[in-house]
């Protein structure tokens, strides 16, 4: 179990035992990791002020376990908090995804449904979706006129036309993310256009992706906590293990601070707090990996199938975060509305 003083007393996680003998494995199906997904929302409460603590830690440890199982549950529990805040029922044993990243040369399009109720057709191509071939259903932004809005689809409908095969990366191979065609399918909104994208929860959720970044981190810690373990003369390898665990404290302490704030209610510039928890973490997880590589050398990497995926999935999944990028945006919201107490 992922807990220390940083975070809450009545901070839960999962069932880390029952998690690693279920989903510890590399190769595990997208079926079999849904299945789980759906087994940590029933004891998982949807992200809101109040339930922060509970769902970082929850993603942490799912994540120390297999990053690709967290990187299939962070979505679904996203989902699910998304519909309730919307206050929209979620069809029993669904599956979800949310698919709002947008790409250069493509786009989704939402226009009014011709049956006279609020329904939309989208049509136009999707960039990034996430298991949309193994999925039920989606969130998916499209655009409306000038603006984007967040819609729930049923991914099981004729029109809906996911191209896994675009997905060749070695880190996640069986969660593809590759684009999706969407031909006259039929779509619901999910609050008005806009809502998706400014109400805190966007933010809250971006912290929680970055959670998982964390607890992948944390299981490969643990890695080079055991090789060094069982070589007690290695002063190199408690040199690199004293600096892992300064770099993933640094990380816990972002994450949750950020936690705290959102259970407290506090007011807070949640874009900011969010872009800086994620740069925070990556720069963290960044250089834990790079450091538990170098020290344990090739030995695990070419003879341990659960370690060299979670070295190539944790190396994919960070990149979410957009490096310079996303230190420039941090710059320019400091410049236009402060935000430090410097």
């Amino acid at each position: 179990m992922i807990r220390s003083a940083a975070w809450p007393a009545d901070a839960t996680a999962v069932d880390v035992d029952a998690l690693t003998a279920a989903a510890g494995r590399p190769g595990s199906t997208p079926s079999d990791r849904l299945a789980l997904a759906r087994a940590v929302a029933a004891t998982t409460p949807p992200l809101s002020a109040g339930t922060a603590g509970r769902t970082f830690v929850t993603l942490a440890a799912v994540a120390a376990v297999d990053v690709a199982l967290a990187r299939t549950v962070e979505p679904h529990l996203d989902a699910l908090g998304i519909l309730a805040q919307a206050g929209v029922a979620v069809p029993e044993g669904s599956t979800w995804g949310v698919f709002a990243a947008e790409g250069p040369g493509v786009q989704l399009t939402a226009t009014p449904s011709s049956v006279g109720d609020d329904s939309v057709v989208l049509d136009g191509t999707k960039p990034w979706c996430s298991l949309a071939s193994s999925l039920s259903h989606a969130l998916v932004t499209a655009h409306v006129e000038d603006e984007r809005q967040l819609f729930a689809v049923d991914l099981r409908q004729d029109g809906v036309t996911p191209h896994d095969e675009a997905w060749v990366a070695r880190g996640m191979p069986d969660v593809p993310s590759g684009p999706v065609d969407f031909d006259g399918v039929t779509a619901a909104p999910v609050g008005g256009p806009g809502w998706y994208l400014t109400r805190p929860g966007f933010a809250w959720g971006g912290i929680g992706v970055a959670a998982c970044w964390w607890g992948g981190a944390v299981g490969l810690a643990r890695v080079l906590r055991d090789h060094a373990a069982q070589r007690p003369d290695a002063e190199l390898l408690r040199v690199a293990l004293g600096a892992v665990v300064t770099d993933l404290a640094d990380a816990e302490d972002a994450l949750a601070d950020a936690a705290a704030r959102i259970d407290g209610g506090q007011e807070t510039d949640w874009a900011l707090l969010a872009q800086t928890v994620r740069s925070r973490v990556r720069r963290a997880v960044d250089a834990v990996r790079v450091r538990v590589v170098s020290a344990v050398g090739p030995g695990p990497l070419t003879s341990d199938p659960a370690v060299a995926a979670r070295v190539a999935d944790l190396e994919l999944y960070v990149l979410q975060d957009h490096g310079d990028r996303d230190l420039a945006r941090i710059g320019r919201m400091v410049l236009e509305r402060g935000g430090v107490a410097w």
